[in-house]
Parts: C-alpha cells; structure tokens; sequence
C-alpha cells in the first residue's frame, strides 16, 4: 500500500511504534501521509534502542518499493527477521528463515540501503495536525469510487470533492464542453461532526476542496482491500484529509486544494 502512495518515505522506529511518513514537501505536491502500526501486532521480539533515552527514536529514509519487495518473499517463511545493519552503508536487513521440500530451512537475506535521518531535521517530520474539517463524511466503497475518478481522470486533470453533513458526497469535473458530476447518498457522517456543528450549520450545505485527480487516484490505487472504516475530512477550499482504519493499520493521507 505504502509503496504505491510513496517512492521514497520515512521509516520512523519508536519503542511502541513504527510510522511511514511521507511530509507535504512541495516535491509530493503538497501531498503528506501518516501510517503508524502498533509494532506489538506484528513483532513477538521486538528490541530498539534510539538516539538517547529521551529520544529514543530512529528515522530512516528509504525507497519503498525495496521494502515492499523483500517482504513480499516471506509470505510463506517460518521467520522473519528486520533488523538494522551497516554493510560499508546503512542497511535494512530482512532474512527471511524458509521451509525447504526437505524441510530443513534456509535463509534469504536482502539488505535495503537507507539514509539514516540526522535529529536536526526530525522536527518536520512528526505528526500531521488536522484541522477542524468543516464537513466529516464516511467513504463510499473504495473501489466503486476508484473506477469512478479512473473514468473523470480521462476528461479532466482537477476534480472537486464536496461533501454535506446530510450524508451525500459529490465528485465533479468541469471542462469548456462538460460538466460530470457523480452523486453517493446516504453515506453517513460521524457522531461528533453532526453534533457540534449542526446547531450552527444547514445539514445540506456543501464543502467543498478542488484537487489534482492524479493524487486522488494514486491514494485509491493504493487501497488494496476494502478498510474497517474509511473517512472524508474536508477543509473548505484547503484541504481534503482520508483517515483510514485497516485492522492493525491506520493511514492518514493529505491532498492540498489547487490554488
């Protein structure tokens, strides 16, 4: 998933977590992204020592894609193995412990060059703050709506989201020649956004965020299966923010408003 959503990303290790990061450089246009796993679901060893007590964190920065292909091996192994290593430069190492026909094992090693991040430039790379979205929607089917925006993606290279507190989500593109727009209903909004704007606000008023289609369609593609909930916060004419649960995964991923 990380892989189709970034080339290169951020690897940050904590006692209790490991986060992918992707920050809103203007090389991404603009897009960021926050992935954060529990690392006691997926480790049943897990050792990590920081900087210093206080700071007890590594960053590291390395091409998705390798990470993605090394671990891709070990589907079916006995043992995996992640740990930091120095070959002449820094490396991820997996060894991955495979069952053999034989059934004695044997072990595949793939050392991914990284960069290991220096403290001075851990600043820019912490946790997004999200502002208060003016309207909180759930997501149609992420496939459904993926098929969609692949169709308007042939028309148009910008998109606008909008979105009402009365449950409906439009998607539309507006050219010289043509104007689509493709209606979801009855999407449902979360608990705490209709209630404390709802005294102030008209249900089926509209927010509404102008985009690059490109990046929508990359966060989409980069859903493989359907997640356990999948929410749309839109920032009037600033921001659209999804937030993604998929069981032990949860994904947070920013696309800016076009200026």
């Amino acid at each position: 998933m990380i892989a189709k959503l970034a080339k290169t990303c951020t690897l940050r290790i904590s006692p209790d977590k490991l986060n992918f990061i992707l920050c809103d450089k203007l090389a991404n246009g603009g897009v960021s992204m926050w992935c954060e796993l529990e690392q006691e679901n997926f480790f049943n060893e897990y050792q990590m020592e920081g900087v210093s007590a206080e700071n007890n964190e590594i960053y590291l920065e390395l091409t998705s894609e390798n990470l993605s292909r090394a671990l891709k091996t070990a589907q079916n192994a006995r043992a995996l193995k992640i740990k930091l290593t120095n070959k002449h430069f820094p490396c991820l190492t997996v060894s991955v412990e495979l069952l053999s026909m034989s059934s004695s094992s044997r072990i595949v090693t793939h050392d991914i060059p990284i960069k290991v991040i220096p403290r001075k430039l851990w600043k820019d790379l912490q946790e997004p703050v999200v502002p208060d979205p003016d309207v909180s929607i759930y997501l149609p089917v992420l496939k459904t709506m993926k098929s969609v925006v692949e169709k308007m993606k042939n028309i148009s290279n910008h998109l606008v989201i909008e979105a009402n507190l009365d449950g409906e989500l439009n998607l539309k593109i507006e050219t010289e020649l043509v104007c689509v727009t493709t209606h979801f209903k009855d999407l449902g909004n979360p608990p705490l956004a209709s209630e404390s704007t709802h005294q102030d606000r008209n249900m089926e008023h509209m927010a509404e965020v102008h985009i690059d289609i490109r990046k929508l369609l990359q966060f989409l593609a980069g859903q493989q299966v359907n997640p356990t909930k999948a929410l749309c916060n839109i920032v009037n004419n600033k921001m659209v923010h999804f937030d993604l649960l998929h069981e032990d995964v949860s994904l947070q991923y920013f696309i800016p408003a076009l200026s």
